[in-house]
């Protein structure tokens, strides 16, 4: 599909009055509960559906350049109603067309609504036209649309369009209209006529019994529309059909200026590049339509004045005009004083006109306005007890963690940021995690008008792409804003390479939440089970595999012509429900008179066909739930205890449990064995000893973690805190970032290590865990950021493998670390730090050994040797 300029489009609809388009036809029509029932109107009535649908989408879309203009031919001139109607809502309007009044012909051509941007008068306008008396020629007509077209807007290159709306009953005088098609390509004009029950073979339709005059222009208009560039006929019922179908419109976006840099300009410009790009919208979020609020409002006279006065709608005067208001918000500050010991403290609540509590907030000695709270559901103070206050008089503050850091300017300092995108490092593109893609996508050209340039960025691409590699990107729209992060992906098209713009979060931004892992089990001995209730079985699997592949949407399609079938799901043409069903909504309700007596049909087919799922998968997917493996029966809860006790009392670290109030805490006692598991499996022997007798069947199933506990009640704050606290919100886990079979974790690995050696009994597992942790972060990017916590980690270490006599295990370490450090890429920076530190963290000699009661074959002059 070829893009156009969002906008900037001059559209003539040309609409034939005639006689026969007062003809009555019955239409049927779709209620909302997909009953159907007929109904009558004109053929004028019915296709001016059609042009009403096509402005909505342009006032729907509110560009100042996307412009229409309605001439109407087949009037009978200043006798007509329609003319007569013009005058009175348009009085500068003109009598007719400005070729009859310079020319001789052109009758029965009215310019009915001139080019401008349409709103809701436009559509009152058309929906008081009427079929005349008389007929019109839509030749003369297309002629009037463009010297319409032309004086309006002379040399702009705009999009011009055109669309002729007929049942085609009327003569039209068919000499030098080969005239008017070169005309037309040369202003390249898009010609569309919609016919009134024209033949169309993809809706399918034949209209039975045509007229021969019907059945001549129709030929005529097909002849007409082929000579074009650009030009189509179709049928009105066709026509509103897809007129009202959910579409995706493909627009060109406007190329912004920036900067590509790889490197530090400002120290080693020598080594760095700067390019000139462009960016410009490949994606663009659509939403849907807000809402505006408006309440009942009734007028009354007062004396010789008359007013609006809001009262409730009980109280109505049914012979009084009852018009709607718009409701404008209003906020306001409150100070309540609280009805408890403490009468020094205060709360700040803000409303709105409606009486909703916007936010809440204690406070104590100064007054902060939260305008980065909540909502709270919180009843509004009375106006005898509560003192309205300005928002002059307060101190603006926001969130940091649980309390509010004051900023009395309004806004801190900001980050001195320069324009342009600035490359952080590149990386295997295999290792993108996809859902870190968030956000609005963008191109990023070469400058059209830079060949050097373009050549620069081309070859970059072509490099990124040979060797599979995308880039880390921080990009600042302009000077001093705050910076995105996101990544570069190289796109090669025919012709022309470019990056792709990937917006990311930031690190910080980031959630990881761990969960036990369904297919592996570890006992407290740190022993790998592969039997266990909680374990699938082969069977289990088997059955898993076959039902997920019968749900395979890639051939649940129609049929190709060679037999094969296409994919069901096509995410262009899934389309968003809540935006398309609400415009739909609207777009009805403005074109018919009576909402009551011609209601909101049903969901446009487009909108819900990816609603139900194809027949061909559920009858494939039934086949395989049925061999799936009976369902076992439930174990009781003493038969849980008793698999503890008998692994010594060492219960499985999937049946840990924890309060849901301290989950970060307690899920890194789980893995890492703090709570005493031999207690707890003999308190739930006893408790399942009590109750399993009586239990009902019915009960819900032992979950793998604990029910909710109430959290104990937080202390109440200081008065002589200076800013108030808002209530601490559970935290979210925090991934410990232990890889499979480690009891040493990425994120805390000392804190993890000195755990796990307190109890005794996994010092060589920890030694060697911890070991391969500090030789992963040191080998990562940015490790420069740990490198004190690294350090750390290896003195604790080597004092440890000291004393618990793993020296060779210490040795072996250092060795290999001292050997990826200086190996490219490795990270010499680090060991440089090592050295540093001196012989302390050198290789274990046979007098440092021997002191501990162990043994080392380095000698001293060895270990020197090695860390300088």
């Amino acid at each position: 599909m070829p893009t156009e300029r969002a906008g900037y489009t001059v559209t003539m609809f040309l609409i034939d009055v005639s006689s026969s388009m007062g003809n009555i036809r019955a239409v049927e029509v779709e209620n909302a509960d997909k009953s159907s029932r007929t109904i009558e109107m004109t053929n004028l009535e019915w296709s001016l559906q059609y042009v009403k649908l096509k402005i909505q989408e342009m006032i729907f879309n509110g560009r100042k350049t996307d412009q229409c203009g309605v001439i109407i031919f087949g009037s009978e001139g200043i006798r007509s109603l329609q003319h007569l109607l013009c005058l009175v809502l348009k009085p500068e309007a003109d009598t007719n067309n400005r070729l009859n009044t310079t020319n001789d012909g052109y009758e029965s051509v009215v310019e009915y609504i001139p080019i401008a941007q349409p709103n809701a008068r436009t559509l009152a306008k058309i929906d008081a036209l009427q079929a005349s008396n008389t007929s019109g020629d839509p030749i003369d007509a297309l002629i009037v649309g463009i010297d319409s077209q032309t004086r309006y807007l002379g040399n702009k290159k705009w999009t011009r369009k055109i669309v002729i709306v007929t049942d085609g009953e009327s003569p039209i005088e068919v000499e030098d209209w080969e005239a008017t098609v070169e005309k037309m390509d040369e202003l390249g004009v898009t010609l569309t006529v919609v016919g009134v029950d024209f033949d169309d073979n993809e809706l399918p339709y034949t209209e039975p019994n045509k007229s021969n005059i019907k059945s001549v222009n129709e030929n005529f208009y097909k002849e007409l529309t082929s000579a074009m560039q650009s030009g189509v006929v179709g049928t009105c019922a066709y026509a509103i059909r897809e007129a009202t179908a959910p579409e995706v419109k493909i627009v060109k976006s406007t190329l912004v200026g920036t900067q590509l840099r790889i490197g530090d300009i400002d120290a080693r410009s020598d080594e760095a590049i700067e390019l000139p790009v462009k960016m410009s919208k490949c994606t663009a979020l659509a939403r849907p339509k807000t809402w505006k609020k408006f309440t009942l409002m009734q007028k009354t006279k007062t004396g010789e004045n008359q007013m609006e006065v809001d009262e409730p709608e009980a109280n109505f005067d049914p012979d009084k005009p009852a018009v709607y208001s718009q409701v404008k918000m209003k906020t306001e500050y409150v100070v309540e004083p609280e009805e408890d010991e403490d009468e020094d403290k205060e709360t700040v609540k803000s409303e709105d006109i409606d009486g909703d509590v916007k936010m809440k907030q204690e406070n104590d000695d100064d007054t902060v306005n939260l305008l980065d709270g909540k909502p709270a559901a919180t009843q509004l103070p009375s106006k005898e007890s509560a003192t309205y206050i300005d928002k002059e008089d307060l101190i603006r503050g926001f969130k940091y963690g649980s309390t509010y850091a004051p900023c009395p300017d309004g806004q801190f300092p900001k980050l001195q940021t320069h324009k342009g995108i600035d490359v952080i490092s590149f990386f295997p593109a295999k290792t993108f995690r996809r859902e870190l893609a968030m956000g609005e996508l963008s191109y990023v050209w070469a400058d059209p008008n830079r060949p050097v340039e373009q050549v620069a960025l081309s070859s970059i691409v072509q490099a990124m792409h040979e060797r599979r590699l995308m880039a880390i990107g921080r990009l600042v729209t302009r000077d001093d804003m705050d910076p995105k992060m996101g990544v570069l992906a190289p796109i090669m098209f025919d012709g022309v390479d470019c990056l792709l713009w990937i917006p990311a979060p930031f690190a910080d931004d980031v959630r990881k939440y761990t969960f036990a892992s369904l297919d592996k089990l570890v006992n407290k001995k740190g022993e790998i089970l592969t039997k266990h209730p909680y374990l699938p079985t082969q069977e289990q699997l088997e059955a898993m595999d076959k039902f997920v592949d019968a749900m395979d949407l890639m051939d649940a399609g129609e049929k190709t012509e060679y037999g094969d079938r296409y994919p069901w799901f096509d995410t262009r043409e899934s389309y968003n429900p809540a935006i398309h069903r609400v415009k739909q909504a609207m777009f009805h309700c403005a074109v018919v008179k009576d909402i009551v007596e011609y209601p909101v049909p049903p969901p446009h087919p487009e909108t819900i066909k990816y609603f139900d799922p194809p027949k061909r998968v559920l009858k494939r997917a039934r086949d395989a739930v049925e061999e799936f493996p009976k369902k076992v029966a439930k174990a009781k809860r003493e038969d849980y205890a008793r698999v503890a006790e008998d692994e010594d009392d060492e219960m499985l670290l999937l049946d840990r449990k924890q309060p849901a109030s301290s989950r970060t805490q307690s899920q890194m006692n789980i893995v890492q064995g703090e709570s005493s598991s031999s207690a707890h499996a003999k308190v739930g022997a006893a408790k399942a000893k009590e109750g399993s007798e009586t239990e009902d069947d019915d009960d819900e199933e032992e979950m793998l973690l604990d029910k909710k506990k109430t959290p104990p009640a937080a202390p109440a704050s200081s008065s002589r805190d200076p800013l108030p606290t808002p209530a601490r919100s559970l935290s979210p886990q925090i991934d410990a970032g232990r890889a499979p079979g480690r009891i040493i974790g990425n994120t805390y690995p000392l804190k993890d290590f000195k755990k796990n050696i307190a109890r005794g009994d996994l010092v060589t597992k920890a030694v060697e865990d911890l070991a391969a942790v500090i030789t992963e972060v040191v080998m990562k990017p940015f490790a420069t950021r740990r490198t004190d916590e690294m350090l750390e980690c290896m003195s604790f270490l080597r004092g440890t493998c000291l004393v618990e006599d793993e020296i060779d295990a210490w040795n072996a370490f250092i060795r290999d670390l001292k050997e990826k450090c200086l190996t490219k890429p490795g990270n010499p920076h680090f060991w440089e730090k090592i050295q540093g530190v001196g012989r302390e963290l050198s290789l274990i000699n046979k007098q440092e050994a021997k002191k501990q009661g162990g043994d080392s074959d380095v000698t001293e002059n060895e270990a020197v040797e090695f860390i300088s």
